[in-house]
């Protein structure tokens, strides 16, 4: 059966996600005072080469920044960051230009590569601080290391946990402690995970109360601000699949449907934007609307020709996605009710992952395909539109001029229509952003066959100004896991530690997928076949995540009582009125339940 999206425009301008969880407020990273600048470590680094050799200055020599270090933080090799920069007898790197061949910000690399010079390094006049009194707000402890120092350091034995490792194979790939600092990307190969998964499983092990530096491509958030390391947190993930759960075991197949378009082809930064608006109108209904039309307006007739001609192309896609999405959705539904083929006892993990992973292949192609008209529009824009979105960036929703809908969008389908404003609306927030924005995810962003969507978002929908409270999953999420008796409620806290590992992964992933579409923006290209191999990994981490929620949700589900039951509807009409399904969902447009494949095959 051909399933359409629709022609209601209205429908898409529903709050995406309702991902914002409450958090505590820290003071944005501000520059260090008398750092040292990138060009001084660059000009100092030209000076050890011509005096270092006679021995003189040369404090100067080992002050220079250490690129496999920085490499390192950005997640890059040293000889792509080498090319980059260029070599010291060409005079001094382009800052600009070596952030625009990386994919990222000139504020990323810079922050990179004086994270790696030797520490002790300092900026010409810098202000020292006396020995007396480093040594009075520094504490010793017996080996001579601060108190603080060691306290802060990683958990070992919760770093192995994590990664499903003995401590023993941990400290062996790390080295030896005396080492000043180990090669984790050497570590994380010996250990046959990703650097990036090995850091920040090291950084979630140290306590909550040791600070934190400004990595790559990223700084510290300020108060209101949501990033990665929230998402991955252990409270807000237990707090989403409990919120899960709770939809999945009160709702249907037509709820589980509902599913945000903008969680398709998501490389572009939107999410991020929405969660950070300084004006916190983001969860608002209007948000979106406003982003597209502001950016669709100051295109030139040809670039919005072009982004009309790959809504044209893609609906198709968008469609397909959409519509095999229901296969996972009808096998979860029969392994809640018991539905099972004989012969069989539950779900196939390897068929589930390989499915997921086909599904994370059209959205690959369709992600690829859009950065190539993306990157390309934002790497031509002209002085002028440059100049007039300088005036939205980092600026809230509510001082964004209010625009009419361009004529060009009134001869296009319904559906090309939804299309083209995301990628408007995707077009703003990756000029807006960073490789960090395009990675970030909220933290329902995985798992997404469950129906919580519909429990947020459902009364959103044809309602403009509406904004989605920020609380409703840690709320019913709380609810919902208090409603259950120990055993069932281990079964839903546990799948935090389970799902641990793929998550990390999907968070690497998503950042080399973001490295190589934003090559387009610097104007460069990427070939297919890379971006669609790291998609197809990032479809069996998901496939591998749902497997267990779904397993786990159908055994929660299967010894509910009389009672809990009602308490779980009550829960469920408290959130969501009485909203009700009628039929099923293609994203937020109402359609009839489709004719599905026989799923047999996912079971065993």
């Amino acid at each position: 059966m051909k399933i359409k999206i629709g022609s209601i425009l209205l429908i898409f301008f529903i709050l995406l996600t309702g991902c914002a969880f409450p958090t505590n407020g820290q003071s944005p990273i501000v520059p260090v005072s008398g750092a040292l600048t990138v060009t001084q470590v660059i000009d100092k680094s030209a000076a050890a080469q011509s005096i270092g050799q006679n021995g003189q200055n040369s404090q100067v020599e080992t002050c220079r920044p250490d690129l496999t270090q920085a490499a390192a933080a950005l997640n890059i090799t040293a000889d792509q960051l080498q090319a980059a920069l260029g070599r010291p007898i060409e005079g001094k790197p382009d800052m600009t230009a070596a952030a625009s061949k990386l994919g990222v910000s000139v504020d990323a690399l810079q922050t990179a590569m004086r994270g790696a010079l030797p520490s002790n390094c300092s900026a010409p006049g810098a202000d020292k601080q006396p020995a007396s009194s480093a040594a009075a707000t520094s504490p010793k402890s017996q080996s001579g290391q601060s108190d603080q120092a060691a306290a802060c350091r990683p958990d070992m034995t919760r770093v192995a946990a994590t990664l499903h490792i003995t401590s023993d194979q941990l400290q062996s790939a790390l080295g030896s402690a005396g080492q000043s600092q180990p090669d984790l990307t050497a570590a994380a190969t010996k250990l046959g995970i990703s650097a990036d998964t090995l850091q920040t499983a090291m950084q979630q092990s140290i306590a909550s109360s040791c600070p934190t530096k400004t990595t790559a491509n990223k700084t510290e958030p300020g108060p209101g601000t949501f990033t990665m390391d929230q998402t991955l947190s252990d409270k807000a993930q237990e707090m989403t699949i409990a919120f899960d759960g709770l939809a999945f075991l009160t709702g249907n197949l037509g709820s589980d449907s509902f599913f945000p378009p903008g969680k398709v082809a998501d490389f572009w930064g939107f999410q991020y934007l929405r969660d950070n608006d300084p004006s916190e109108m983001g969860h608002n209904t209007d948000f979106l609307t406003r982003a597209s039309l502001n950016m669709f307006t100051i295109l030139t007739a040809g670039q919005k020709a072009q982004l009309i001609a790959l809504a044209k192309k893609q609906v198709s896609s968008i469609n397909e996605y959409g519509a095999k999405r229901f296969v996972l959705m009808t096998v979860f539904r029969r392994l809640l009710t018991g539905d099972l083929p004989g012969g069989t006892t539950g779900l196939n993990e390897d068929a589930v992952k390989t499915f997921s992973a086909e599904l994370y292949q059209l959205d690959g192609q369709m992600s690829y395909e859009r950065a190539q008209v993306m990157g390309s529009i934002l790497h031509d824009l002209n002085d002028s539109q440059k100049a007039y979105l300088a005036k939205m960036v980092g600026k809230g929703m509510t001082s964004w001029l209010d625009v009419p809908e361009p004529v060009e969008l009134r001869p296009t389908t319904g559906d090309e229509k939804i299309a083209v404003m995301s990628y408007a609306g995707d077009l703003f927030s990756w000029y807006a952003g960073s490789v960090d924005a395009d990675v970030y995810f909220c933290p329902e962003r995985q798992g997404t066959y469950f129906g919580s969507f519909y429990m947020k978002d459902a009364p959103a929908v044809g309602n403009p100004g509406y904004s989605i409270g920020t609380n409703i999953t840690a709320d019913m999420g709380d609810a919902f896991v208090a409603a259950l008796n120990p055993d069932q409620a281990k079964l839903i806290t546990s799948l935090v530690d389970i799902q641990r590992p793929s998550l990390m992964e999907i968070v690497d992933v998503r950042k080399q997928v973001s490295i190589e579409l934003r090559k387009y923006i610097a104007g460069e290209s990427t070939d297919s076949a890379t971006v669609q191999s790291l998609m197809t990994k990032y479809g069996q981490l998901d496939g591998a995540i749902v497997y267990n929620i779904a397993t786990h949700f159908s055994k929660v589900g299967q010894t509910l009582t009389a009672e809990q039951k009602a308490k779980l509807m009550a829960l469920r009409k408290q959130t969501l009125g009485s909203f009700t399904p009628k039929a099923a969902f293609l994203y937020a447009t109402p359609i009839d339940f489709p004719q599905v494949q026989n799923t047999d095959f996912l079971f065993k």
